[in-house]
């Protein structure tokens, strides 16, 4: 199963424009360059096959302020190996994944995720672009703010799904299957086989309407530095 988090990593970081990972014998290491993202280290193993010991190796090896760390693991769990200054964000994101092709034919997959272009509802305006190997779509309100957006980063056989996004006077009315069904397309365009993304406890309805299998939770964890507070 690591190969589904080098997938995400190596999509992630396309995605974000972020520095090439760095493998590690537990995981990977991507520096990311922000003042509150400094760099993350990203453990390979998911689920059972997480180690308490090297969660808390890695955690401990962190001395400065801005480093994130994300294990596949229940947050109430993980929460447990870490020591003082980390910040843990008390929901499970969720490691997804998406067959968009079939491996004997090399076919669209059925369902949900091939159900035809996408269109946005009457009044709203969709757009969907590609810079550096990234496709973005944006679907504008009809007054012409935002309300919803995705991006989606092909690498090959994968392509990871990222930053989709729906404002909230917007939501509940299929802005969120419009974007993800646009970036399926173009991925599976790509010719890419399996689409990963990790995903908000707010966004695995969405989808998983669209055929999209939970693989494992996902905590996420922030050092805020020798003598921060935990509960910001």
């Amino acid at each position: 199963m690591d190969g589904i988090v080098r997938a995400w990593v190596d999509g992630w970081v396309v995605s974000r424009g972020a520095a090439p990972p760095v493998r590690r014998p537990w995981g990977f290491t991507v520096d990311v360059g922000q003042s509150a993202h400094v760099s993350r280290h990203v453990l390979a193993r998911i689920g059972d096959d997480v180690e308490e010991g090297v969660v808390r190796k890695v955690a401990d090896g962190v001395t400065g302020a801005g480093v994130w760390l994300k294990v596949f693991q229940d947050p109430a769990v993980t929460a447990e190996w870490l020591g003082p200054g980390w910040w843990v964000d008390p929901e499970p994101g969720w490691l997804m994944t998406l067959p968009l092709r079939t491996a004997a034919e090399g076919g669209p997959r059925p369902g949900p995720a091939e159900a035809g272009p996408a269109r946005a509802p009457d009044g709203y305006r969709l757009r969907a672009w590609t810079r550096g190997g990234v496709t973005r779509v944006m679907v504008a309100a009809p007054d012409g703010s935002f309300a919803a957006r995705g991006q989606v980063a092909p690498t090959g056989a994968t392509a990871v799904f990222d930053q989709i996004e729906t404002a909230p006077g917007h939501r509940r009315r299929g802005l969120g299957s419009v974007v993800m069904r646009t970036l399926t397309a173009a991925a599976a365009a790509e010719g890419t086989e399996t689409g990963v993304l990790a995903g908000t406890p707010a966004g695995r309805a969405l989808y998983e309407s669209l055929d999209w299998t939970a693989v494992a939770p996902l905590t996420s964890a922030k050092f805020l530095g020798a003598g921060g507070d935990s509960d910001s």
